[in-house]
């Protein structure tokens, strides 16, 4: 037998996230220390609030059953949550779909709505999963440039109007991932009024939503006049709760939109695990004092990083959100050089900004997801390795 995979499969690279994890283990198998701050995936324990509520269900033998969708427990979780955290009024039976987790959402939204030949703006860089997602569904990319010199925030304007017409749906995400920018109720502004210019959905994600340092603002996609009537906003208790392997998220917002996605799903899936949708209630609708006590623990963790990397030289700005660090990598590296190098020499995982789209080129991904002793080690390792790298550079000369 002789397979072969089907053309829009074609198109997608190898997971980068897989490629550092191999040479990860090639580096620990040649008795290297590896402080892996490649993969998102929080370090912290959910609350035990969240941990007593899943042992509690979970010794419920009646509760092994398909649920089918998010029960109404789980809705009205989600519409408590908006309201407290964002202001932001949902109807719970019409305005929430419960997924397995954003990205599961993010990644059928595209084959629910895009027709092949329809055009899709995705931010560049950008998520892996945005671009992936539309291409399996057969649609076309338009990549939407994120420069720092516009605050990493696309230049709506300059987009063709001839690629517009064909448009159906933009991606966008604030704060983001890789880029780890924050958007303002202005950029919003502009973003509604340009989708409904163009008929055009805008799919949001926010998946971040609580990891915003310095007393910025959370600032809902959904709590901007106008964005229910052109738009979607994908959230997850993955980062917010650190339940990523629970694989429970939602999104919110165009009815129509909801209701699409929903009926595509009744045909992939039946339902989470009752006890993680109640560990879930219990989440959302908390005091939330949890959410502050992590987002000063991330905030610190992103202060000892920083500081450390600007011992060596290297002037990394600090993230207003997320739990990264975007960085600019030094001159004379192209990213995924720096990053297997960083590996195997330096025994430090990052994720090669290239991953995320080609304007991700000259930067790495730094997830902060190691206890601060063990960034400030990180970027005493980094310190030695970019020493090294300069003085054989001067010695060469």
């Amino acid at each position: 037998m002789n397979l072969v995979a089907a053309e829009k499969v074609k198109k997608m690279s190898a997971s980068i996230f897989q490629e550092v994890a191999n040479r990860k283990l090639e580096a620990i198998k040649k008795g290297k220390d590896v402080i892996d701050l490649s993969v998102g995936s929080p370090d912290f324990s959910p609350p035990q609030f969240v941990i007593d509520t899943l042992i509690d269900y979970a010794g419920d033998p009646s509760k092994y059953g398909y649920t089918l969708t998010g029960i109404p427990e789980f809705n009205n979780a989600v519409g408590y949550f908006y309201q407290q955290r964002y202001g932001v009024e949902l109807n719970s039976d019409t305005e929430v779909l419960q997924l397995m987790g954003s990205q599961d959402g993010l990644a059928h939204l595209a084959t629910a709505i895009i027709n092949p030949g329809d055009y899709v703006l995705v931010p560049n860089p950008g998520y892996p999963i945005y671009e992936a997602s539309v291409n399996i569904a057969g649609g076309i990319i338009y990549p939407m440039p994120l420069l720092a010199e516009n605050n990493f925030q696309p230049m709506l304007a300059e987009i063709p109007t001839e690629i517009l017409e064909k448009t159906k749906m933009m991606i966008i995400s604030y704060p983001g991932n890789p880029v780890t920018a924050l958007a303002d109720q202005a950029f919003f502004e502009k973003v509604v009024a340009f989708a409904k210019q163009h008929d055009i959905l805008v799919v949001h994600d926010f998946a971040y939503s609580e990891l915003i340092f310095d007393e910025n603002p959370q600032l809902s996609f959904m709590s901007v006049p106008g964005a229910k009537e052109v738009g979607i906003e994908f959230n997850s208790l993955s980062k917010t709760f650190n339940m990523a392997g629970c694989r429970i998220g939602y999104v919110v917002g165009n009815e129509q939109a909801i209701d699409i996605l929903s009926s595509f799903k009744s045909h992939i899936d039946y339902g989470i695990f009752y006890p993680i949708q109640m560990a879930a209630v219990k989440a959302l609708t908390s005091d939330f004092s949890f959410l502050q006590t992590q987002v000063k623990e991330y905030e610190h963790r992103r202060d000892v990083l920083i500081s450390g990397l600007e011992k060596s030289g290297w002037q990394v700005p600090k993230s207003p959100a997320t739990m990264f660090v975007w960085a600019r990598i030094p001159t004379g590296w192209k990213s995924r050089d720096f990053a297997f190098e960083l590996i195997d020499q330096a025994g430090v995982a990052v994720i090669p900004g290239d991953a995320f789209g080609d304007l991700g080129e000259g930067y790495v991904r730094i997830a902060m997801v190691q206890p601060p002793e063990r960034l400030s080690q990180a970027a005493k390792r980094i310190q030695d390795f970019l020493l090294e790298f300069a003085l054989k550079n001067y010695l060469s000369k």
